[in-house]
């Protein structure tokens, strides 16, 4: 009999759920990782999916990383790799030119679990859910990107009180604090977000890729360079067809059809 994957990926009306099935808490050990790695980049490589959702099954969206894996590190070269994966499908996922939504499902978003939902480009997270960085009251530092993320997410001092108290917060917090989007109501994180997905599907895919390529080129190289991709974006995307059709639907009253090109 074979083993049931880590990582289901159902695709419909070009939408790919990818959903973390690693019981009892999604804990994200090293094959975790893998699976959820290849299933991103899958669903990257896929000219039919134009958004794509990550959640949890059952009753977490990821608790965090696999504590029994941490606990047997003991060698320095190795605890750099464990950091090194985590980080590599961080960033797979932050750099991602189709929006990537985190629909976070459950109790508790902690550690890991927290810092790939930092990665996602849109969060929604369900009343009930509390997020946290309890690394520090392991005795850990953490390893896949919240000392940058968290900052630019919260603001430095809110980040650092996080990061090193290790206590959690509440989804309206984080919805204040701009770590979330938005709170939804308890058991609807997917449909939510399924809902939004079905919004962003009806963009066109070139110019929501130019976006998030500017974005993200600010964030990491500043405001000169962001603005710079911004123009070259501008003027690459005025050749497209679906320049024209926007810009003619507007004119004559009617809801644009794009065709991604």
């Amino acid at each position: 009999m074979s083993e049931q994957p880590l990582v289901h990926t159902n695709v419909d009306d070009r939408i790919a759920v990818l959903t973390i099935d690693h019981p009892p808490a999604n804990a994200l050990s090293l094959a975790v990782l893998e699976a959820l790695r290849d299933a991103v980049l899958a669903a990257i490589a896929n000219p039919e999916i134009k958004v794509i959702i990550l959640t949890g099954a059952g009753r977490f969206f990821c608790a965090g990383a696999d504590i029994r894996e941490l606990a047997e590190l003991r060698d320095c070269h190795n605890a750099r790799a464990f950091a090194d994966q985590g980080q590599a499908l961080c960033n797979t996922i932050a750099d991602a030119e189709k929006p990537v939504i985190a629909a976070i499902n459950g109790r508790l978003v902690l550690g890991g679990g927290s810092e790939l939902a930092m990665a996602c480009h849109i969060r929604l997270a369900e009343e009930m859910t509390e997020l946290g960085s309890p690394e520090i009251l392991l005795g850990l530092p953490v390893g896949w990107g919240a000392t940058q993320r968290l900052p630019r997410l919260v603001g430095q001092g809110r980040a650092l009180e996080m990061l090193l108290t290790g206590e959690r917060i509440t989804a309206r917090q984080a919805e204040a604090w701009g770590l979330v989007n938005r709170v939804v109501p308890d058991g609807k994180a997917l449909q939510e977000a399924m809902a939004l997905a079905r919004t962003l599907t009806q963009q066109s895919a070139p110019v929501m890729a130019g976006m998030l390529r500017a974005v993200r080129t600010g964030e990491r190289l500043g405001v000169e360079a962001g603005l710079k991709a911004e123009a070259e974006s501008f003027g690459l995307l005025c050749e497209n067809e679906d320049w024209r059709e926007g810009t003619r639907a507007f004119l004559e009253k009617r809801q644009p059809t794009f065709q991604d090109r």
